[in-house]
This record gives structure tokens, C-alpha cells and sequence, in this order.
């Protein structure tokens, strides 16, 4: 953790009051939502340099565990993850009355067009960050939604509107995804050999992201059936 820390170390964002309060002892901590371990540590050191309580969750199902216990001020989630991603954790946090009031902060490096922002924010997030996570940015969002008057969540989507909004996006990506392995496919077949295992690694992280979309895009098929019977 010592290399993460040298990452921030001096860091002095405008904004950002010098004296924080105790989180644990006014709303809670801060949950950080993230599958993939440099980022989560990151953002975990980042809060804490700054004097946040924090807690973590490798994905949506193991957040609603720690949401149970916990009780957040705030929820900052990866939107691509296994079991439950955040666009569905989100949907859950805002669908419940018990925990309609914990304000969601988005990151992602996958869902970045604007339909795929303008869903996030129709959800009911209160931002949409893009990685890689700008860290004075990030701390100014946190600071400004932790300082906010709670708001009052009127009305959220139906299970049915969300799950037709989350096809339309996990479509959109699926096709991004097999044209940018193809493109890819492509090239590798032109690179001298010494460039091959780069392209290659990339290859394989896209081949990955796709079964992942793939897989989510299979379970939201499944649940708009059965939302029809």
C-alpha cells in the first residue's frame, strides 16, 4: 500500500476542508465498490489520506451484505463487476425506501457515452466519474455530496424501465466490444513479432469484458421474461 500512498502523498485539493469530521459518528462511512484491487486501494488510501472512514465490497451482492451492516453516508461503485453490477446495486439502494437516501457515485471506464450517463443519472446516481480517477476531482465530488442536504427521492425507475434502459446499454457495449476485438484480430495479424504479446494481452482483457457483458446482458434476457409473465 505504500506505492498508493506516494500517489497522493501532498495532495491539497481546493475545496476540501482541512478538518474532516469523523464519519463513523455523523452518517457513516464511505463504501467503495470496486473488482479490481490497485483501483479499490487506491480510492481506498485516497479517503482515508483525507480523514474518511471506509469501507469496501469486491461487488454489488457483497455491498448489500456490508450496506446491512454498515449503513454508508455514501456509495462509490465500479458500474462492470461479477454477481451484481452497480447499475443494478444502484437500482436496489434507490428502489428501497430503507436506503433510497444513500447518495451513489458512479466510476467507470467502460460505460462512458453519454446514453450510458444519462441512464446512470436517470437511475438516481447523484455523479458519473470516468476512470482513470482524477483524485482531487474525486475528493471534490465526495466533499460536495457529503456536505449536501440529504434530498428526497420522489420517484424511481420500475423494475421493468430499468431492466429495458440496462439491455439497450449492455447491447451498445456487447457491439463495441466484438468490433474492437475484431479490430484487434486484425491487427495482430500485420505486427512483427515482438509486438504481438501486448496486443495480445489487450485482446485477451477485451475477450474478457465481453463474456462480462455477455453474462450480464444474458441475466437482464432472463428477467425482462419473467417480468412479462
Amino acid at each position: 500500500m505504500s506505492g498508493i500512498r506516494e500517489q497522493i502523498r501532498g495532495l491539497r485539493p481546493v475545496g476540501i476542508p482541512t478538518t474532516i469530521p469523523d464519519m463513523n459518528t455523523t452518517n457513516g462511512p464511505i463504501l467503495i465498490v470496486e473488482d479490481i484491487a490497485n483501483i479499490l486501494e487506491l480510492l481506498e488510501v485516497t479517503l482515508r489520506f483525507k480523514g474518511y472512514s471506509v469501507v469496501t465490497a469486491r461487488d454489488g451482492q457483497e455491498a448489500l451484505e456490508v450496506i446491512a451492516k454498515e449503513r454508508p453516508a455514501l456509495v462509490v461503485t465500479d458500474i462492470l463487476m461479477p454477481k451484481m453490477d452497480g447499475f443494478a446495486l444502484a437500482h436496489r439502494l434507490l428502489a428501497d425506501p430503507r436506503t433510497r437516501s444513500i447518495p451513489v457515485i458512479f466510476l467507470s471506464a467502460t460505460y462512458v457515452t453519454p446514453e450510458d450517463r444519462d441512464f446512470a443519472l436517470n437511475i438516481g446516481a447523484k455523479r458519473f466519474l470516468e476512470k482513470p480517477v482524477d483524485t482531487e476531482e474525486f475528493l471534490l465530488t465526495v466533499g460536495e455530496i457529503l456536505a449536501a442536504s440529504p434530498e428526497t427521492v420522489d420517484e424511481t425507475m420500475t423494475e421493468r424501465q430499468f431492466y429495458l434502459g440496462y439491455r439497450d446499454r449492455l447491447e451498445s457495449k456487447l457491439r463495441h466490444k466484438i468490433a474492437q476485438i475484431s479490430r484487434t484480430e486484425r491487427l495482430l495479424q500485420t505486427l512483427p513479432p515482438q509486438q504481438k504479446p501486448a496486443f495480445e494481452s489487450l485482446l485477451n482483457e477485451s475477450c474478457s469484458q465481453r463474456d462480462d457483458v455477455q453474462r450480464e446482458l444474458n441475466e437482464v434476457y432472463q428477467r425482462l421474461e419473467e417480468l412479462r409473465e
